[in-house]
């Protein structure tokens, strides 16, 4: 398997798509903060809903058993799965039983954690995404890149070919007006024609065994509002205590997602309609795992608000594919190894430590602090390239000797500033997608030593 840095390297070369994957993603970021910025209360929300999720996680068992007295009194069938397999064996149960041949999903990462699209396709059962983005990568054989904006990586032109060869459009209409009425068409058949709706859970209530789903597109109400049978999967980590909570986190959820006031539909479920089914699968996968961490705990808070994908300088370049996994970005990069340490150890090093990540989750997880964390960890389990552990190496013994670091630090700038050919060039990894500004005349130290008394 390829690691971040090849995939990385294959994304980058074309260099007008990485520019405008990167301006993209940062203008979003942008509208978060306006978004924020409209409320004198922000910080005390994001303070609310860390506080609120540090007391559901340390009293998970509690709530689980409670959620489930209370779905299963308000007449939902509740399920639960130890592992991704599982939980794609009682989805798959449940098909075979009703005989369902036409079944709709909307967004639900944890579908994609568990592969549960392939998963079904094995067994000759065709699930259709109905999330606009999802649908177009659906039709490309492509995985999301971006947890909440899926199609992000794709252009206009793009969509319009992908279009053209599933749906039949126009061939070359770019138009956003036509290409939607298509998919909206197309869709509305697959609505009306479904006999199960698979949806995600954005929240679980403990106290009253509700869920909540949030879409901008109404298609999870379309398909289930259509459907005999609803099944809702979800990571245990959903669960909030009270109904009364649920505000806080509406309030953060699309303000740091999209920058928008609030998600155009909050869906409730609490039971299933006259002659409906509804089941609630709850998937550890892992998760209990990460409870028993208390470095990497925290992050079961996430809200999967996406926030620290579209502030992030790495991935913004490098775009969502170069993650080889379901949820990428910061927040995949600290979830992931709990999986599987040896294969995703690359994503720990995807970081430049700024700590923006941290700076913009609504909910106070410590992403960069957990890929530090995560780095020491994979370091002393040998999950660390040669190369790197030579350089790391390196470095540490040139930081620790002041008079050394000095030197350094003057060779490199009159290196810089004198033959600038010997870093500027391709077999210099690192100046591969930068550009390495003009050398200063001296350093900080010096500036500042020169400078202190006057």
């Amino acid at each position: 398997m390829k690691d971040h840095a090849t995939l990385a390297a294959g994304f980058i070369q074309d260099e007008k798509r990485t520019n405008w994957h990167d301006e993209t993603l940062w203008f979003v970021r942008q509208k978060r903060d306006k978004a924020a910025h409209t409320l004198p209360e922000w910080e005390q929300l994001r303070e609310w809903a860390s506080q609120i999720k540090n007391h559901a996680l340390s009293r998970m068992d509690f709530y689980l058993e409670q959620f489930e007295k209370n779905a299963l009194a308000n007449g939902v069938k509740v399920h639960w799965a130890a592992d991704a397999a599982e939980h794609n064996r009682i989805i798959h149960a449940i098909i075979k039983e009703k005989g369902i041949t036409r079944i709709v999903k909307s967004k639900s990462m944890l579908t994609e954690e568990c592969h549960l699209n392939h998963y079904l396709e094995e067994k000759g059962i065709e699930v259709v995404d109905t999330d606009l983005g999802e649908r177009i990568v659906q039709f490309r054989k492509e995985p999301p890149s971006h947890i909440v904006l899926p199609a992000i990586h794709l252009k206009k032109k793009d969509v319009s070919d992908t279009f053209h060869t599933f749906l039949h459009t126009e061939k070359g209409n770019n138009d956003p007006v036509y290409l939607t009425r298509a998919a909206r068409q197309h869709l509305r058949e697959k609505f009306i024609a479904s006999e199960l709706a698979i949806t995600g859970v954005n929240f679980a209530i403990a106290e009253t065994g509700g869920l909540v789903v949030c879409t901008n597109e109404g298609n999870a109400d379309m398909g289930t509002h259509a459907a005999a049978v609803h099944i809702a999967c979800m990571g245990f980590e959903k669960l909030i205590p009270k109904a009364e909570h649920l505000s806080v986190f509406l309030r953060l959820l699309a303000r740091s997602a999209t920058g928008q006031p609030v998600t155009t539909y909050s869906s409730h479920f609490h039971k299933p309609t006259p002659g409906q089914e509804l089941h609630v699968v709850i998937v550890d996968n892992g998760r209990s795992a990460i409870l028993g961490k208390p470095d990497f705990r925290n992050s079961l808070k996430c809200i999967r608000c996406a926030a620290c994908f579209n502030t992030c300088p790495v991935y913004r370049r490098s775009g969502g594919f170069s993650y080889h996994t379901a949820v990428a970005g910061p927040i995949g990069s600290i979830l992931n190894p709990n999986f599987d340490p040896k294969k995703y150890a690359d994503l720990l090093f995807a970081s430049s430590l700024c700590g923006s990540c941290s700076n913009v989750c609504p909910v106070k997880i410590d992403i960069h602090d957990q890929l530090w964390k995560w780095r020491q960890e994979l370091s002393k389990a040998g999950h660390v390239g040669f190369m790197k552990k030579i350089m790391m190496k390196g470095m540490a013994f040139v930081l620790g000797r002041p008079a050394l670091y000095r030197f350094s630090g003057a060779t490199a700038r009159w290196v810089l500033r004198y033959m600038p050919f010997l870093g500027k060039h391709r077999l210099n990894p690192w100046y591969k997608g930068r550009e390495l500004p003009e050398a200063p005349k001296q350093s900080f130290r010096d500036w500042y030593l020169q400078n202190k008394k006057k």
